[in-house]
């Protein structure tokens, strides 16, 4: 005769203490009782200093939650939201997949359990294969227009040439050099757009020293009324980089940062170290970030998806090759520029992985 299994009382709580879900319990007071680890970590809060707490005094913009636990109050069944932004005390925000659920302990106490299955990992790999994506396809582009451009440049240059040999007036054969040098502008807009796509030069290079680089160029060409703000994190290592290439694709982004302020404005560039950080389907134990900030006034919403894509420029003067050019050049280096835009802040954010990645993902 088979026994019933021994259930240690314990052992629940043991499992959602190891449980990469955050799990957080309230009272129907909706005041803190539980958090697991993984909620602590999830939200910055300590468990044992904010016990006995309400939820929406440890959490005052997260809105949207509030209102997810009234409606499971009201309805007294489990609700899901999915993808759900969710603002911090820090004011960072977050995604999460979160199910709220009524239930009664053995004293018939109800209480509201909330599990947040973090989703921004999820989310960026997405991100970052859309990226990626995007920029095989621009890369192919590349090299079908050079193709189609610069061979039919040639014979229309030489013709001109010709032509000029036979032509006696001066008045025409300044017509002539007009084709001439045309021909000659759009053949060196076409080796700029393939430019990019040489292999780097892999040295060890400080990031400091590259964008000190970067930043005395830009001072040059800039008005008085631009300011540069250094944020820098002196504890970042050395990596193995393209140092020319780097100078390169953050001097471009800089340019159209100053630009946009039209004479007047703040850009901030900052450096910082990510840890156990996920750069397309790698998990990387170290990468670099550099974020370069303007307070212009922002990239239009219609505009921002198609940023990376050649010939895609906000000035009527602009080729729309800088931030194309700077992203390839990015990608030869495993890493990544994302951006995010909105009046007062523009944020291009430049990642770079350092060493071999620990992780890939499927």
């Amino acid at each position: 005769m088979n026994q019933k299994p021994k259930i240690n009382t314990e052992q629940p709580q043991q499992v959602i203490e190891n449980l990469s879900t955050a799990v957080l319990l309230l009272n129907l007071q909706r005041l803190l009782v539980y958090m697991n680890p993984a909620c602590e970590e999830l939200l910055e809060l300590s468990a044992t200093r904010h016990h006995g707490e309400r939820i929406d005094e440890l959490l005052p913009t997260a809105h949207q939650l509030m209102k997810l636990i009234q409606k499971t109050l009201d309805g007294g069944h489990p609700c899901t939201e999915r993808e759900m932004p969710l603002t911090l005390v820090d004011f960072k925000n977050i995604t999460i997949d979160c199910t709220l659920t009524l239930f009664d302990d053995l004293d018939r106490n109800q209480f509201i359990m909330i599990e947040m299955l973090p989703m921004d990992r999820h989310l960026r790999i997405a991100r970052d294969e859309q990226l990626n994506t995007q920029y095989q396809a621009t890369k192919e582009l590349l090299r079908g227009l050079a193709h189609e451009i610069k061979n039919p440049l040639g014979g229309l240059r030489g013709a001109a040439q010709l032509l000029e040999r036979e032509l006696d007036s001066d008045d025409l054969k300044e017509y002539t050099q007009v084709i001439i040098d045309e021909a000659d502008r759009l053949r060196n807009l076409v080796d700029r757009m393939l430019a990019s796509n040489n292999p780097p030069q892999f040295e060890l290079v400080n990031i400091h020293q590259i964008l000190e680089r970067v930043c005395s160029l830009v001072s040059i060409e800039t008005p008085e009324g631009v300011n540069i703000i250094r944020d820098y994190d002196p504890s970042l290592p050395e990596l193995s980089a393209d140092s020319d290439q780097l100078i390169q694709a953050v001097l471009n982004i800089t340019r159209n940062a100053a630009q946009a302020l039209d004479g007047s404005g703040n850009i901030t560039i900052r450096t910082r170290p990510l840890r156990q950080f996920t750069i397309g389907q790698k998990l990387h134990k170290l990468s670099i970030c550099i974020q370069i900030i303007d307070d212009g006034p922002g990239i239009p919403s219609d505009m921002l998806e198609a940023i990376f894509y050649p010939m895609v420029s906000g000035r009527a003067e602009g080729t729309g090759l800088g931030l194309t050019i700077a992203q390839t050049m990015l990608t030869q280096h495993n890493g990544l520029i994302e951006c995010s835009s909105k009046p007062g802040e523009t944020v291009f954010t430049l990642l770079l992985p350092l060493g071999t990645p620990d992780k890939e993902y499927s």
